[in-house]
Formats: structure tokens, C-alpha cells, sequence
């Protein structure tokens, strides 16, 4: 799956690194608690999540994660898009909420870590 799959299927809004949305992705993951993606996420490639700050780009980041996308409509602020922007890392919004979203990409292959 591409990243601009994730995009059609969630009906997101990109909001940085459009240039990437032709990456393929694997797998994914959701969370709110990135303590929780640092412990336990291992070869994810999207993070969907509904906490807005810095440390959700820093994390994805550290995780190489290729795409971030945020759940029930929330915003990053210009500088977490400019991190994202300097990391390529692509970032979106969508109105779904994160069960929702997550089952979306799961009924069309989108798996997740170990499966």
C-alpha cells in the first residue's frame, strides 16, 4: 500500500512531504501514548495517533516511520510540519476517529507489527 492510499481510503488532508505519498508501507500502528511506539513498535511505517505535539514527529522519527496521521481532525502546529518537512516524513489529518481509521486500513491489508 502507498502512502496516498492511506490518503484516498482515510479521505486525509496532507499537510507536508506531499512528494512521498508514492512510498510503500507495510504496516501500522495507533496510539496516543508514544512511550507505548517506542516500547513495543517495531518496522512500522504510519502512526496514527490523536496527541498533537513535537515528541509524535521526534518518535516517528526515531522509528522511521514514513507518514503520520492525525485522527479527529486534529492540526499539527507549523513547527512539528516544518520537523516533519526536514525528516520527510509525510503528515496528514482526517475527521475519522483513530478506531475507525485503523479498521479501514486493517480490512485493506494494512497490517499490523508481528502480523
Amino acid at each position: 500500500m502507498t502512502i496516498n492510499t492511506v490518503k484516498e481510503l482515510l479521505e486525509a488532508e496532507v499537510l507536508c512531504s506531499s512528494e512521498s505519498l508514492e512510498t510503500e508501507i507495510h504496516s501500522a500502528c495507533g496510539s496516543d501514548m508514544m512511550s507505548d511506539v517506542l516500547a513495543y513498535v517495531k518496522d512500522q511505517a504510519v502512526l496514527l495517533t490523536g496527541l498533537v505535539n513535537a515528541q509524535v514527529i521526534r518518535t516517528a522519527e526515531m522509528m522511521d516511520m514514513k507518514c503520520v496521521v492525525f485522527v479527529r481532525s486534529k492540526r499539527p502546529s507549523a513547527d512539528m510540519l516544518e520537523l516533519a518537512q526536514e525528516s520527510g516524513i509525510a503528515v496528514m489529518t482526517t475527521a475519522r476517529r483513530m478506531y475507525d481509521a485503523c479498521g479501514i486500513l486493517y480490512s485493506n491489508g494494512l497490517k499490523g507489527n508481528g502480523e
